[in-house]
């Protein structure tokens, strides 16, 4: 073929044209399938991480429930509100607007998102309520996205806060039981591949990677009705007395299980921002104290294991005090001649110390020590101490003595809650827990049963004649035991600062429930633990029987008229200084 050279110089130009393109498009072809069939998988991946993401779901919290399945804590859905500051900021037309619904000044904004322009994902509001995410989903402002979270919300608010706890903005335990069982509560997150826009929205979902697996419930041993009983009049005997703070432990007698742990002052755990950092201790747990009388009838308990002594033994506590190691021990009043019951029942001082002074420092520490004293309870919450109980090799005379009535030694309400229970059970001492058991658990022996029915009739004395008259409750037969302790203070033990103390348990004919109520620092009329402290076990008794169905064990006095008795005058606890 003979080229024709008699183009003009336009069309030699435009043939040039022609073919420069074709050669382009032939090479192009050519790099695209090479493309297509060679390197397929390596474009696809870089598309793919431009537009594909793997987004975290949130699993829901395990919900914590009384021992009747009644919900304490329970995790809703809400939604949050993020930005990309970059895109936000390109939109400051719009700040007023958002400002006003996220309740916010234009000048927070600005200085929450100038600082933070670079990154991709900035939260402007955690867990807001659904009015306002409707409104903010209604104005589509550009950079703001809303993300699904959970949000713990407590039924009970202050009744139960103490035990149940609270999470933080990120579900995380910070307290009670939440903090103790988080890892079980909080569950397992899942994880999906999506596709996003360029502005961070999901377009599609993928697939699944991995399903978000819930947390587990917890059943807690406490009963709601009980707790909030409990509470109630807690709260009132606080109020009432003026005092500074105050605390009741409910014990099951036959497994151990607690049924209602009550402190004051209580907060608000659905109210975040008024949350107080001292409000938060479980004083059941973590706070020590001296006990005073009521750690008498486990002097007595070991007088009778020893052998020497029974419930008529008599003792001589004229003329009303005694003197050990240089240090006058008083009674209120002088008893003169006292039975062992007798000892209980006023709460002589004199007579509980000669009572322990007769026996080896070993017998009255081993009592003490076998009913938990001075050792940790073990229960699921955290911060509790062990206490004080020192060794016996490290007694002297004004020790051996002062420990028969509770000073010297340092226990928490769980450990006192827990010891009146073994005499309440026959002598069994049982482990505490929070937690519902749905088997009775082992107990191990710490004193012999008559041992326990002796000690147990000494304490129905106290409450019908002696200075527990205002714990008792109509229809039933009622032990315990009062106290009324001095506070430490820097420079030893204060002369106005006291804790009022009860502990006992009921029905005696077949006992169910042991309780213990300490009311510290009250400033009211009042002090003594029989004024103080005892009407509050009575009155929350006297709602318990109605609602565990307690069959009744005692008939009513002729004073008695269907209520639980009003506060009757008791004899105070002796007082003691010790120099």
């Amino acid at each position: 073929m003979k080229l024709n050279m008699d183009l003009s110089p336009v069309e030699i130009r435009r043939l040039i044209v022609k073919v420069t393109f074709a050669i382009l498009a032939l090479l192009l072809v050519w790099r695209v399938m090479y493309l297509q069939l060679s390197d397929r998988q390596f474009l696809q991946d870089h598309g793919d991480a431009r537009y594909l993401r793997i987004v975290r779901t949130e699993a829901h919290r395990g919900m914590i429930t009384d021992r009747h399945d009644e919900p304490l804590a329970v995790s809703t859905p809400v939604n949050s509100i993020w930005a990309k500051p970059s895109e936000l900021m390109m939109h400051q037309d719009r700040w007023p607007q958002l400002a006003k619904l996220l309740d916010m000044s234009e000048d927070q904004l600005d200085t929450l998102l100038v600082p933070r322009l670079k990154r991709p994902f900035l939260y402007l509001k955690r867990q807001i309520s659904p009015d306002i995410y409707a409104q903010i989903k209604k104005a589509d402002i550009p950079g703001i996205h809303p993300v699904r979270e959970y949000r713990r919300f407590y039924p009970g608010v202050e009744v139960a806060a103490h035990l149940v706890g609270f999470t933080d903005v990120d579900d995380r335990g910070q307290e009670g039981v939440e903090l103790s069982f988080d890892s079980t509560l909080k569950g397992t997150p899942g994880q999906n591949r999506v596709i996003k826009d360029r502005l961070g929205r999901v377009i599609e979902h993928v697939e699944r990677i991995r399903a978000a697996q819930p947390g587990q419930d917890i059943a807690l041993s406490i009963d709601r009705r009980l707790q909030y009983v409990a509470y109630r009049e807690l709260k009132k005997a606080v109020q009432i007395n003026k005092a500074v703070a105050g605390l009741m432990v409910i014990l099951d007698v036959n497994t151990g299980e607690i049924l209602a742990l009550v402190n004051q002052p209580s907060f608000n755990p659905n109210n975040r921002g008024a949350l107080r950092g001292e409000y938060f201790r479980n004083r059941s747990v973590t706070d020590l104290f001296e006990p005073g009388s009521v750690i008498k009838p486990f002097t007595v308990a070991a007088a009778l294991e020893s052998g020497q002594y029974t419930p008529t033994t008599r003792i001589e506590t004229s003329p009303g005090n005694i003197t050990i190691a240089h240090h006058l021990i008083r009674d209120v009043h002088n008893y003169g001649t006292l039975d062992v019951t007798g000892v209980i029942e006023k709460s002589s001082n004199v007579g509980a110390t000669k009572i322990a002074l007769s026996m080896d420092a070993e017998r009255l520490w081993n009592i003490f020590d076998q009913v938990g004293f001075g050792h940790l309870t073990e229960v699921e919450i955290r911060g509790e101490p062990a206490g004080r109980l020192m060794d016996y090799h490290h007694w002297g005379e004004i020790e051996h003595a002062t420990l028969s009535y509770g000073y010297g030694m340092s226990v928490n309400a769980l450990q006192l809650v827990r010891a009146y229970a073994a005499i309440a059970s026959g002598g069994i001492l049982y482990p505490v827990s929070t937690m519902r058991r749905t088997t009775p658990p082992t107990g191990v022996r710490v004193m012999s049963e008559p041992t326990a029915n002796a000690v147990t009739l000494m304490l129905e004395r106290v409450v019908t004649s002696g200075t527990g008259k205002a714990a008792q409750v109509y229809g039933y037969r009622v032990g315990g035991k009062t106290g009324t302790v001095y506070k430490n203070s820097e420079t030893g033990y204060s002369e106005d600062q006291y804790r009022s103390l009860f502990a006992g348990f009921m029905p005696l004919t077949a006992p169910r429930i042991a309780a213990v109520v300490v009311i510290d620092g009250p400033h009211g009329k009042e002090h003594f633990g029989g004024l103080v402290a005892a009407p509050v076990f009575g009155a929350v008794m006297l709602d318990a029987a109605r609602i565990l169905n307690l069959p009744a064990d005692a008939l009513g006095g002729p004073e008695q008229k269907g209520v639980r008795l009003a506060a009757q005058p008791a004899v105070p606890p002796p007082s003691t200084r010790l120099q």
